[in-house]
């Protein structure tokens, strides 16, 4: 069943109605697919621009009373208090500079009340074997925390589904965490970046909201539509055939 038929000249052009109804329904989609990329990529400019206005905002100081995290991700953050070495996480497989190592994430008592928060400390390699973690320093008395805030729940690559292995855990599932210190923790990630004298490495590099992947996927999406589009045009478009030189 061909629902529209036009000539031009010694071409006529036919589409069936089926491969057409299947042809619009995937350019359809693949538009939508990109149109969603693109709305993540203006989304993540926005998260982006916050990002970098947050190195120019006064420092934050931290204390006992429970932060905004909408208003305090991204911005600079100070906070005093005392390491609490019991509830020190690892977060496994964190590559730097082409080593496999661990992210050290040790709660920080803060100052004048029963409140912490996390702070990831820095990166440490593997050692010898897997089997012996290195030794990490970890001061006992107050000290002066200089870092930023982000968001406490931002996943990676996970090789398993399996639950943490005591102090060694393959992403930081914030949720899980204070269930399980039963702590009462500021609702942000604090990235440290001053130097404590622990021997961590806090070679953090600059934070990327990903937009440029975003437009990438689009594109893909939006020229899939288009390639969609123009094989359904060229498979309905033929010749017409000569029936006066079959005839002689």
């Amino acid at each position: 069943m061909h629902p529209m038929i036009l000539n031009f000249g010694r071409w006529r052009f036919a589409p069936g109605m089926w491969p057409t109804l299947a042809a619009a329904a995937l350019i359809a989609l693949t538009v939508l697919l990109g149109n969603w990329q693109t709305e993540r990529a203006a989304y993540k400019r926005l998260l982006q621009a916050r990002v970098d206005a947050g190195e120019r905002y006064s420092v934050l100081r931290i204390g006992p009373k429970e932060v905004n995290k909408a208003q305090v991700l991204y911005r600079r953050v100070q906070a005093v208090g005392v390491f609490e070495s019991k509830h020190e996480i690892w977060l496994d497989n964190r590559i730097h500079n082409g080593v496999a190592g661990y992210h050290v994430l040790t709660p920080l008592k803060l100052d004048s009340g029963n409140t912490y928060v996390l702070v990831n400390r820095g990166w440490l390699p593997v050692g010898t074997s897997r089997n012996v973690r290195p030794h990490v320093t970890t001061l006992a008395a107050k000290v002066k925390i200089d870092g930023y805030a982000f968001d406490p729940n931002t996943r990676y690559f996970e090789l398993s589904n399996s639950p943490p292995q005591g102090k060694l855990w393959q992403n930081l599932n914030f949720e899980r965490y204070t269930a399980r210190s039963r702590l009462s923790l500021q609702p942000f990630l604090l990235q440290q970046r001053n130097d404590t004298g622990d021997g961590l490495i806090r070679d953090w590099p600059r934070p990327d909201t990903g937009a440029a992947m975003h437009v990438s996927y689009a594109m893909q999406w939006y020229g899939l539509a288009a390639t969609l589009g123009v094989l359904w045009l060229v498979l309905n478009l033929k010749r017409k055939i000569n029936t006066d030189v079959i005839s002689n």
